[in-house]
């Protein structure tokens, strides 16, 4: 009969030959480079600007972490924090934050709302390579969440060419 330590032993090299190969080695993942977060913060900030809008906007990478994040003169204290929950939420679900709003108006729970850095407001889309999220644009301060998101579209598509 074996023994209790010898049988944590078995067990462990059973459970790590039972992995699967991919589950053992180095991940590859794209990720949303610095130069081209600055060019779609700054492009959506241009945008909101030219309509007379004064934004903040934060573009997350693939982790949920803050790449980059502009405030622009004038805009209100709060936009800075409500740009980077929306960037956050939209790169968290994977879902431009209009459509998480929505879900969540119909779900009577609303858990997902408490957890940290989520937000339920229009205004940011996830940022796609192909068919992988590499980031979110999140966009606060221009007069409706259908106007910030409509900013943050025109930040991504600035880049769309290197998005492919």
């Amino acid at each position: 009969m074996l023994k209790p330590p010898y049988l944590l032993a078995v067990a462990a090299a059973a459970t790590t030959l039972s992995l699967p190969a991919s589950a053992q080695g180095v991940l590859a993942e794209r990720n949303i480079s610095l130069g081209l977060a600055m060019t779609i913060a700054q492009s959506a900030l241009e945008s909101c600007r030219a309509n007379g809008f004064h934004v903040s906007v934060t573009v997350v990478d693939r982790a949920g972490q803050v790449r980059v994040a502009l405030r622009d003169d004038n805009a209100s204290p709060h936009t800075f924090e409500n740009s980077q929950r929306k960037a956050y939420t939209a790169r968290t679900f994977r879902v431009p934050s209009a459509e998480f709003a929505t879900r969540m108006a119909g779900d009577p729970v609303k858990a997902q709302l408490v957890l940290p850095g989520v937000i339920a407001l229009a205004g940011a889309l996830p940022i796609k390579a192909g068919d992988e999220i590499i980031g979110a644009v999140g966009v606060s301060g221009a007069p409706g969440g259908e106007k910030d998101e409509a900013c943050a579209k025109t930040g991504i598509d600035k880049v769309a060419d290197q998005l492919k």
